[in-house]
């Protein structure tokens, strides 16, 4: 190769690499991470703000909060925004029982510096009109959340993946929502369980999803599903997170219902796995 052959080849080797970023970029850690502060369910009605500040203290810098008796945990808005705060720790999101003083709640929700209000449960659909129904619901109620600044979205379980009448529930639900109202959180223990391609799903639909809930389980061989803590359980995160990744997803949260031991502990396991983990 003569000395012109090697500068034209050496310019377009440099051009590859600017268009194809991805080639030459490594993993990187999850800077910030999240908890649902359902997975410490059992000390939150007891002390909500100590369980807070332990959980701060863990690495935690978004929370999810649940309905529980308040999702504020007794503060008012911006009395629960600044405690947060001056922990590093933003309340992102919650979920909440859209059947239950809508506008209250939203109104809350936005005064606390919110960006997203879930709903966290249907249970399952008998029909797949049915599950038109709810997602014409909502998109009434996204409409509100979104009138409000806030983003309203669906926190999956298992049973809208499992097929009905020859579909997927929750494609349905992706396909008669408005993306303008309704967004999606992938529970990606429940879409595994469920039997589906995760990643395939994710190629497909990952513009619909802000948020995912992290969390690990095993399934035996009757179906049965176990929660463990993150690492010790059978869930292919690393392929997962790095398609959820791609498809632009913007809060890794973790979510645990089940524990060896006290839930405070397998939170602390958690953690520390999430700051150890690439994508």
């Amino acid at each position: 190769m003569n000395r012109r052959d090697f500068i034209k080849q050496s310019a377009l080797l440099s051009a590859g690499a600017i268009l194809t970023p991805s080639l030459f970029t490594e993993a990187k850690s999850i800077k910030k991470f999240g908890v649902q502060l359902y997975s410490v369910r059992d000390l939150m009605p007891k002390d909500a703000k100590g369980t807070m500040k332990k959980l701060a203290e863990m690495g935690y810098t978004q929370f999810e909060s649940y309905g529980g008796p308040d999702f504020l945990w007794g503060m008012a808005p911006k009395e629960c925004k600044t405690f947060l705060g001056d922990m590093g720790v933003k309340m992102v999101s919650t979920h909440f029982d859209m059947n239950k003083d809508l506008d209250k709640n939203i109104e809350r929700g936005a005064e606390a510096g919110l960006k997203y209000m879930l709903c966290p449960y249907l249970g399952p659909q008998k029909t797949l009109d049915a599950w038109k129904q709810k997602a014409e619901l909502f998109n009434q109620v996204g409409e509100k959340v979104t009138k409000a600044g806030m983003k309203f979205g669906y926190h999956n379980h298992d049973y809208s993946f499992k097929p009905l009448e020859g579909q997927i529930p929750h494609e349905l639900l992706l396909a008669n929502t408005d993306p303008k109202y309704v967004m999606f959180e992938l529970d990606l223990c429940w879409i595994v369980a469920a039997g589906q391609d995760t990643v395939a799903h994710l190629e497909k639909y990952g513009k619909r999803y802000e948020l995912v809930h992290i969390k690990d389980m095993v399934k035996d061989n009757n179906g049965k599903v176990t929660q463990k803590d993150l690492g010790k359980g059978s869930i292919d995160f690393a392929t997962i997170l790095k398609a959820a990744k791609k498809a632009g997803v913007k809060y890794y949260l973790v979510e645990q219902e089940e524990y060896p031991g006290p839930s405070i502990e397998s939170l602390k396991v958690d953690a520390d796995w999430m700051k150890k983990v690439s994508i």
